[in-house]
């Protein structure tokens, strides 16, 4: 939209407020709100904020950032306010010289999209964002204790979903599915695809209008990925693909898996850097609790079609429906910051592409089932399994401090070593009750 579209939305909807949206490096959402009366103000000059108080952006001697809407975002909330209507816009960071702010997550994925489009590419991005709903915020009590796909009463949670589901239809975010998940209590939504950057600021929208209804309805949404233990926990399966115009690059009719030189390359290269980027993918210490084997977690390295064990799959597609063929990667959680994510996974396959790595063969059996001597055998590799030893992977790797650039790439490493530090010194409840009692 223009200015003066915006503007004249402005009046018409009687808005009194604008949030404006960003997010730090983590992925949390950040937000200031300004009266409508100062709007062209903030078009003009940037609204200003304190760059030091952010996680992962600037040092307290170069504190000043302004935040630029996106005037593209724009859109009318849809929240109960006691003041009236409220609209929300999404900011790009600038310094006070007026260039974006290297660090801030939504330039670093507007970096990585600039360098597919030299490449003429188009980067598609379709989630599958999968929670949880508790009770109460006070304690992990599921709403009901139904499985995969069941829709048996009480439908609490779906009523929930349908609700979500308009609020996000009246923002212009499409949804193409919803669904119960495999554990109590947890859900799912599909957003239809777009590309990455609409689809960045879609998902952090989404997780915002998901914990607002479960709020509003005297409920918990979380999506953290391991809440409860013993049971799966929430993933965000990211489908990709790579357009040129409108032809979907990563399709070949005459490949036994309809996966075109370049969607192999692609793929390969999310293989092979998958271990150094999944410090980004995965990002906390919970989310090593969601991958280990036996809980649907992808934790081995390899691929296939319909197999739902390995790191990255091939959905099968009708034929006629060519424009629909993606690579589905599967480890990351929905407590990730997609902005980094989807910057990291598109330089992973572009590097692929470009340096014409070679494909491994297909897994087309269960690789939870093999023993490690036969995933030995077959050069399946694991992805890290701690924060620390992720932590590790990318430093030895080359892709994401490639993709964050230096500065933001240290106070990322810098960030999760402090929390594994915090964590590794704390004496937990199993230690008590495990060694207390013998030693």
């Amino acid at each position: 939209m223009h200015r003066e579209e915006i503007r004249k939305i402005i009046k018409e909807e009687g808005i009194k407020f604008i949030q404006l949206w960003f997010t730090d490096l983590e992925g949390s959402l950040k937000s200031v709100s300004i009266p409508a009366s100062r709007w062209d103000d903030v078009l003009t000059w940037g609204a200003s904020f304190d760059g030091s108080s952010i996680r992962g952006f600037a040092r307290i001697e170069e504190s000043d950032m302004f935040l630029y809407p996106d005037l593209s975002t724009f859109v009318i909330l849809p929240v109960e306010s006691s003041v009236g209507k409220i609209a929300r816009v999404f900011c790009d960071v600038k310094t006070p010289d007026g260039n974006y702010y290297e660090d801030s997550p939504r330039w670093i994925l507007r970096k990585a999209l600039k360098d597919a489009e030299k490449e003429g590419f188009t980067y598609y991005v379709g989630p599958e964002l999968e929670f949880f709903y508790f009770k109460s915020h006070k304690g992990t009590e599921f709403l009901d204790f139904k499985g995969y796909f069941d829709y048996i009463p009480p439908d609490t949670g779906e009523a929930l979903l349908r609700e979500t589901v308009e609020l996000l239809a009246s923002m212009g975010i499409e949804v193409e599915y919803i669904h119960h998940e495999v554990s109590p209590s947890q859900y799912e939504i599909d957003l239809k695809y777009s590309d990455a950057l609409t689809m960045a600021d879609a998902l952090v929208t989404a997780k915002f209008i998901v914990k607002y209804v479960a709020e509003k309805n005297g409920y918990y949404a979380t999506f953290m990925p391991k809440p409860v233990e013993g049971i799966n926990g929430s993933g965000l399966h990211l489908h990709q693909s790579l357009f040129r115009g409108k032809e979907n690059t990563f399709f070949d009719e005459s490949d036994p898996y309809h996966l075109s030189e370049m969607g192999r390359g692609f793929l390969a290269g999310l293989l092979r850097h998958s271990r150094e980027i999944t410090l980004v993918t995965n990002q906390w210490i919970n989310s090593y609790k969601r991958l280990v084997p036996g809980y649907e977690a992808p934790v081995y390295i390899c691929w296939g079609r319909y197999n739902r064990s390995p790191l990255v799959r091939i959905p099968a597609i009708p034929l006629e429906k060519k424009s629909s063929m993606r690579v589905e990667y599967r480890s990351p959680d929905p407590a990730c910051n997609p902005y980094l994510v989807f910057a990291v996974l598109l330089t992973a396959g572009l590097e692929g592409i470009k340096k014409k790595y070679d494909l491994p063969s297909a897994m087309e059996e269960n690789v939870y089932h093999f023993t490690s001597e036969e995933r030995k055998e077959k050069g399946i590799e694991s992805l890290p399994g701690s924060l620390i030893e992720a932590i590790m992977e990318a430093e030895k790797g080359t892709i994401a401090r490639k993709v964050l650039g230096d500065s933001a790439f240290e106070k990322l490493i810098a960030s999760k070593k402090a929390q594994w530090d915090e964590y590794r010194t704390k004496v937990t409840k199993y230690e008590i009750e495990k060694y207390f009692p013998v030693l």
